[in-house]
């Protein structure tokens, strides 16, 4: 145990986000989500929901302000009547976390070919439809 670190996040997720370089991207998956389709790197989180270690991520993780974006959901597949209530609450997260953050949304398939790509891919036991997110890692600023 170390001061600091919430408890929430697993000793392979924090190796994780150390590990990481700015603008990794760092995927939040829902319990729905093809993980081990889709990456090498996969960390489990199956107790967990998305806005608890969303939250807990957060109080670590700076996000990248030189991007255009610094989070993005999936978006609802054209023809589904599906209203994802857990993006305003992704939303109040971040924003607490950082005001000037700004969140994009991409379509299913963009969304994992950018899964693909990213450091590391969190599959949660969240049970939220289209409760995915992707973190584009930041810098540290200095003070």
């Amino acid at each position: 145990m170390l001061n600091k670190i919430p408890k929430l996040l697993a000793p392979e997720l924090v190796k994780a986000m150390m590990e990481m370089g700015h603008g990794d991207e760092l995927v939040l998956a829902d319990a729905n989500f093809p993980g081990h389709a889709l990456h090498s790197r996969v960390i489990r989180c199956d107790g967990t929901g998305i806005p608890e270690l969303l939250d807990a991520i957060l109080e670590l993780f700076p996000l990248d302000h030189y991007a255009d974006y610094q989070a993005a959901l999936m978006s609802v597949v054209p023809g589904d009547s599906t209203v994802p209530v857990v993006w305003d609450t992704y939303k109040e997260i971040i924003s607490g976390h950082d005001k000037e953050a700004v969140i994009s949304h991409e379509e299913r398939f963009a969304f994992y070919t950018r899964a693909r790509s990213a450091y590391a891919i969190v599959v949660t036991g969240e049970e939220a439809l289209y409760g995915n997110i992707i973190l584009k890692k930041g810098v540290i600023k200095s003070v």
